[in-house]
């Protein structure tokens, strides 16, 4: 990157770190430089455009739906206008724009929708993915369902497996079910070969704690 994209990078750490100062723990800045280092490492062995990647990365969580009654608009909007402000040029912003549109999971549920793709959206996608998963993606995934006041577990409620994006949307079930509506899937949706290679170690620790939560669960040991 020359000297003119890294001062926006710069510009877009500050811009990032002040807009999520007060987010949930799981989808604050320190998820954000978490994707940003995982997709800088993920880069290194793709052909990509490393400048879009850092920015897409940096701004993929700006506005999460989630945090705003589902309005997946602001999001984009919020990205868009600051690049705007940055002179960013508009070729580079649509191609940022597009991967925040496009890079939850939620999104690859929806069958019938836009299935826009890009190298750099895919190396953002996997470096996100990663971390959804393992110890730091267990941790996220219980401070997410704290902040929602959700169970942890009831043997009851089983996971639903066949959600479309709405009732992902909707989902109220407890914490544990999401491990495999969502966590325990993400190994095998990587794609590139480096988030593939990272994924197996964390996708392995999430089968390890989930053997210890039943066996505590049941009182086994």
């Amino acid at each position: 990157m020359d000297n003119t994209q890294q001062k926006t990078i710069d510009n877009t750490i500050l811009f990032v770190k002040k807009t999520l100062e007060n987010a949930e723990g799981g989808h604050d800045w320190f998820h954000i430089e978490r994707v940003y280092k995982n997709a800088k490492l993920i880069s290194k062995t793709e052909n990509v455009d490393d400048f879009i990647v850092a920015l897409g990365a940096l701004l993929h969580d700006i506005a999460d739906a989630k945090f705003y009654d589902g309005d997946e608009t602001i999001g984009p909007k919020m990205a868009s206008k600051f690049l705007e402000s940055q002179h960013v040029e508009k070729l580079v912003i649509d191609h940022v724009v597009n991967i925040i549109n496009h890079i939850s999971y939620k999104n690859s549920l929806n069958t019938s929708g836009d299935k826009w793709t890009s190298p750099e959206l895919e190396v953002v996608q996997d470096a996100d993915r990663l971390d959804a998963i393992g110890a730091i993606g267990i941790a996220r995934c219980f401070n997410y369902g704290g902040f929602k006041n959700r169970q942890l577990y009831n043997p009851e409620i089983h996971p639903n497996l066949s959600m479309d994006k709405e009732n992902y949307k909707k989902s109220d079930s407890p914490t544990i079910n999401h491990f495999y509506e969502k966590l325990l899937l993400l190994k095998d949706k990587m794609n590139t070969k480096t988030g593939s290679r990272i994924s197996v170690n964390r996708h392995q620790f999430m089968e390890q704690y989930l053997e210890q939560f039943y066996a505590e669960w049941d009182g086994i040991k």
